[in-house]
């Protein structure tokens, strides 16, 4: 069946599909079954492509571990033996959790931050290094100097011993 206009012979082609044969200028060839098609019909499911599956992917998923095994060019009952022969341990497969003590937030990808002072992934509760009391990081307390006394903090003394004015009676009376 050729295609194109009587000046151009060669331009274009009648689209494939029975129900069609549209002239198509500009035709798309499936890449599954290798038939032309006018814009219409050109994906899988609008003409019906018997082969629409042989470049895909295919994954299962095992119920126990939680483990992906790629099945590409299988067919269903070798799929079936594959999943069988899949030896797994939920046990084995522990997920990532965070460290700070009494947490049990699972780490994943969108919760987990990690501290740039001891590089330890924590989730994002404790991503402040004071919320997971970091290894590396030792502040200066100004309860430095002992038993809940304040430290000057220009001349380093304690202020503590300092005399304070005596308190005065109010000037005015009140009614």
């Amino acid at each position: 069946m050729g295609g194109g206009t009587e000046a151009f012979p060669d331009l274009g082609s009648h689209c494939e599909l029975p129900d069609c044969h549209q002239l198509d200028f500009l035709p798309f060839s499936c890449n599954s079954c290798h038939k032309i098609f006018c814009l219409e019909h050109r994906s899988y499911g609008s003409h019906h492509c018997p082969n629409s599956d042989s470049g895909s992917r295919k994954v299962l998923v095992c119920e126990v571990c939680s483990h992906a095994i790629e099945t590409t060019g299988h067919g269903e009952e070798e799929e079936k033996k594959i999943l069988e022969k899949h030896d797994c341990d939920p046990k084995k497969k522990k997920k990532p959790a965070c460290p700070v003590r009494r947490c049990k937030e699972v780490l994943t990808f969108s919760n987990t931050s990690s501290c740039k002072i001891c590089l330890i992934n924590v989730c994002l509760r404790h991503r402040f290094p004071t919320d997971h009391n970091c290894g590396k990081l030792r502040l200066p307390s100004p309860m430095a100097a002992g038993n809940n006394k304040f430290v000057d903090a220009r001349s380093g003394k304690d202020c503590g011993n300092r005399v304070t004015a005596p308190i005065m009676p109010p000037a005015v009376k009140a009614c």
